[in-house]
């Protein structure tokens, strides 16, 4: 399933992506830590079970420290991110044995049904190939109560001139940051998944440039 929604890049194209995205977001973490510090202070409650959708390198592991006992499971499909996402949890005081790193996509989570007490994903349905799919996962391995936090760049206003900029650069985009979509209406989709309650809020962040319109909240299995 890996390699039919997700076709292995050249090995020189993933470690390079995996490194641009270690060194070029710190800008954005910086200015998106007060959403993500409110978000995740919700999984002191949540439970120990966790899967992060999309870990990459490994940004939101520090929101973790303070969850005591807890377990991640951080799934992505290019495996030269595990070198930085291991490095992060170690900086974020996480032991070794609470983190673990596993090559999959949001269309087939590597977890069993009604296993994970929370999902979270930040910067990742942009660009799995099915975001219905990938949702119906996400319920999937979530238990019943269990929450799926999110924070996610989405398509500007229809007739704002930032939406006509995101159509023009979205073939570019998709081809240099591994199939990133700036046109999804994330938002809706999230909306229309059959959660049985959404908590799903708009902001604007001034260093995300044409990926500046963003939705975020909690949602309930």
């Amino acid at each position: 399933m890996l390699e039919r929604v997700h076709p292995a890049r050249p090995e020189w194209y993933e470690k390079m992506y995996a490194t641009a995205m270690d060194r070029f977001m710190k800008p954005y973490e910086a200015e998106i830590s007060e959403y993500k510090s409110k978000l995740f202070s919700q999984l002191m409650t949540a439970g120990k079970d966790i899967l992060e959708l999309g870990v990459g390198t490994g940004p939101n592991l520090k929101y973790y420290a303070n969850a005591d006992g807890v377990n991640i499971v951080g799934v992505d499909p290019n495996k030269h991110m595990e070198e930085y996402a291991r490095a992060a949890a170690v900086s974020a005081g996480l032991p070794p044995s609470n983190f673990t790193f596993r090559r999959g996509v949001g269309e087939a989570l590597p977890a069993e049904d009604n296993s994970m007490d929370a999902v979270v994903g930040t910067l990742v349905l942009c660009s799995v190939s099915d975001v219905e799919m990938a949702l119906r996962e996400i319920k999937r391995v979530l238990k019943p109560g269990g929450v799926y936090i999110f924070i996610e760049h989405v398509a500007a206003p229809d007739g704002s001139f930032l939406r006509f900029v995101q159509g023009a650069l979205n073939p570019l985009q998709q081809f240099v940051s591994d199939g990133c979509h700036l046109t999804r209406e994330t938002g809706e989709i999230i909306r229309e998944a059959g959660f049985s309650s959404l908590d799903l809020n708009t902001t604007r962040l001034s260093t995300a440039f044409i990926l500046s319109p963003h939705v975020y909240g909690v949602a309930c299995k």
